[in-house]
């Protein structure tokens, strides 16, 4: 980030208007395929511009207490049209700042995720079944999920421009529906595209009649006056998505403020290939974890850093097998500058650790931010010797292959694991590797959010079962996830009870009449559409 003192920066949006940042500290984004500034500017709002986006989205908490669900869901479903009227700008933006692939990273894989995200946020809205509305007739006790009454901070990633951006993406969409205001913080590496994204929501605000402060964006904050937001009196909750080391300063000041935050931030996301799958197609297996950790250039969360094989003549030929795809094939860019210092550091630490380098390892010559494909290796003992240090998370095309000596030292390798995002199980066909399987998936369970056979964690399918969470350090809550809808609109609710209330005082999803005859709720201990019974 490129600090500077004079330029003329771009608005930030508050209460529906763009207006300028109070500070005149501006940053520029790079270009990863140069590493040269671009010409924007963009400021770095100071505590009185977060004062201000938290006075607004408070007063427009209240108003959205009050809002039908269907508003909601049309201003959901309008804003994904926008995004689809303005396709073009947003993958030309995107990948000038990013350099990920217009096609078809950005244009047909990323993008229409989002737009579907807001789609499936809109019928969630809708339907209402995500609100678990809960009914004891004979005692008159009812309660039901509803907003925070306060507004919902997100922090968006530098690896995904349009799927979790700030503004845009699945914890937009869900704090959105879960009926709270957003304070988008753009991530410094898309000021631009983020801006854009902005500009489409502010102008959905206006069409559908939506309180102007549902919605706002800074781009960027002092470290500082970051923590002191997260803990703000005023905030409802806190999205991030990045490294731990920010990640857990960001959730200790929520903490000593009794502020919830939901993190998503590191972790190795492990493969174990048994003999069974080794023997059977190890060949296309070393293609498949290459392909899995160069996508992207590895700038994945699931990304697979960790792969332990059975030591022996199977699993030499698939270290070579893979060593070959690393060492041979071609690389791309990095997202920003810290990432590829970051790299290098993750590089030098396993190396210090015991890791054998046998293919890539180092940045590659400007232009541009890059780093080589990187294979490295080490043995089953000598990761247990320094299993802490050694899972710390290679951001890029970085992975390790572990070579067990034995079944038992591969699963003390699992036991000694932290919490992930996922881990995958690769095993025989023939049925040979069932009584290993169950040894290892016991361990793995409890350590992980997605559980894996036969398949690299790289590739998150939008739908209601799928979990993208896990214990720590991968996220700071193993309860939740922030892929899967409804699922993830929970974690941005409040838990509301109504004791005796009189009828006509309650919410109308706790009413006797089912208002929409579609949503579940939970009467009387069954699960139905239905009415409450007289």
């Amino acid at each position: 980030m490129n600090l500077k003192e004079t330029g003329i920066p771009a608005p930030i949006l508050l209460n529906g208007s763009w207006k300028p940042a109070r500070a005149s500290a501006v940053f520029t984004a790079f270009d990863p395929t140069t590493g040269l500034p671009f010409s924007d500017h963009y400021p770095i709002s100071d505590f009185q511009d977060i004062e201000e986006a938290v006075f607004f989205a408070r007063q427009a908490a209240r108003e959205m207490e009050t809002i039908p669900p269907a508003l909601t869901g049309a201003f959901l479903d309008r804003f994904a049209e926008g995004i689809l009227r303005r396709v073009d700008d947003l993958v030309e933006i995107a990948h000038r700042e990013t350099a990920l692939a217009k096609e078809p990273r950005l244009r047909t894989t990323e993008l229409p995720r989002t737009v579907h995200q807001l789609r499936l946020s809109a019928a969630a809205v809708r339907d209402g079944s995500w609100r678990q509305a809960a009914i004891d007739s004979k005692l008159n006790i009812r309660s039901i999920r509803g907003p925070l009454g306060g507004p919902v901070v997100v922090f968006g990633p530098n690896n995904f421009p349009f799927a979790f951006n700030s503004a845009a993406g699945g914890d937009f969409a869900a704090a959105l529906a879960a009926g709270n205001p957003v304070i988008a913080k753009s991530h410094p590496s898309h000021p631009g595209t983020t801006r854009l994204f902005a500009e489409i929501a502010r102008d959905t605000l206006v069409e559908t009649g939506f309180p102007k402060a549902a919605f706002q964006l800074l781009y960027h904050l002092d470290p500082a006056d970051g923590l002191k937001m997260v803990a703000h009196p005023g905030i409802g909750a806190t999205a991030f998505t990045g490294s731990r080391r920010s990640g857990l300063r960001l959730k200790q000041a929520a903490d000593s403020a009794g502020k919830p935050i939901y993190l998503e931030m590191s972790g190795l996301n492990p493969l174990f290939l048994f003999p069974g799958a080794v023997a059977e197609r190890g060949a296309a297996l070393a293609a498949d974890l290459f392909a899995s950790c160069s996508l992207g250039m590895g700038q994945f969360c699931t990304k697979p850093g960790l792969a332990v094989v059975l030591d022996g003549d199977a699993g030499r030929d698939f270290l070579e097998w893979a060593r070959e795809r690393f060492h041979s094939s071609p690389t791309g860019y990095l997202l920003n500058l810290s990432v590829r210092e970051s790299v290098c550091a993750a590089v030098e630490e396993l190396i210090k650790n015991g890791a054998i380098l046998i293919a890539g390892g180092h940045p590659l010559p400007e232009p541009g931010y890059r780093f080589e494909n990187t294979l490295l290796t080490m043995s089953g003992e000598r990761f247990l010797q320094g299993a802490g240090p050694l899972q710390s998370e290679a951001f890029g095309p970085v992975t390790m292959i572990v070579l067990a000596e034995s079944e038992e030292v591969l699963i003390r390798i699992a036991e000694s694991l932290e919490g992930n995002l996922s881990a995958s199980i690769y095993s025989g066909t023939d049925g040979r590797d069932e009584a290993l399987h169950d040894r290892l998936a016991l361990i793995l369970r409890p350590k992980t959010g997605r559980l894996l056979n036969d398949k690299m964690p790289t590739g998150l399918a939008v739908v209601p079962a799928m979990v993208h969470g896990g214990p720590f350090p991968a996220t700071g809550h193993p309860g939740f996830t922030s892929v899967g809808i409804p699922a993830s609109i929970l974690r941005f609710s409040a838990l509301r009870g109504y004791d005796n209330v009189r009828p006509n005082r309650l919410p109308p999803e706790l009413q006797d009449r089912n208002p929409t005859g579609t949503m579940w709720r939970l009467i009387d201990g069954t699960w139905t559409q239905g009415d409450v019974s007289s």
